[in-house]
């Protein structure tokens, strides 16, 4: 058990940074910081590099994706995550983390580690899949209108 104190809940802010078209998939891309951080160019470019390298091959062995997901660029107190997710088969999330603590030399392994994500990244996802279920999971999905939904709150 972990012994060490249980983190203090303070609301993060949330923006959004438009879209990622990337091979054959849109994404969202939304940022959430710590208070005490910042998204720069460098971590910009660390999310899209992460993405492209790493997320795209995952997506295609999958197979059966709908072309659409969101990304989630989170500095936090501690490190960064770069959270990535894609829809398949109409109605299965997938998602691939990269997560850097900032004093490490290299990422943690998140394949083999089973985290989902952090309260602030919850929040988002739970978001994204409310908006899922209430534009693409009827009679007529509309895709670009789950593309041009957002989260509706400004911090998580």
């Amino acid at each position: 058990m972990n012994s060490k104190p249980i983190e203090i809940y303070h609301p993060r802010t949330v923006s959004h940074l438009g879209l990622w078209d990337m091979a054959s998939l849109q994404f969202k891309i939304y940022c959430l910081v710590a208070d005490n951080r910042r998204i720069d160019q460098a971590m910009l470019s660390l999310a899209q590099s992460f993405v492209q390298a790493e997320v795209l091959p995952r997506v295609a062995d999958e197979g059966d994706d709908n072309g659409m997901g969101f990304v989630i660029i989170h500095p936090g107190e501690s490190g960064v995550t770069v959270s990535a997710h894609w829809w398949i088969q109409g109605s299965v999330l997938c998602q691939h983390n990269y997560r850097k603590p900032y004093a490490a030399a290299q990422p943690l392994d998140t394949v083999n580690r089973p985290v989902i994500g952090c309260i602030w990244e919850l929040a988002l996802i739970h978001a994204e899949q409310e908006a899922w279920r209430r534009t693409m999971m009827k009679a007529e999905p509309n895709p670009s209108g789950y593309m041009t939904s957002r989260a509706d709150f400004d911090a998580a």
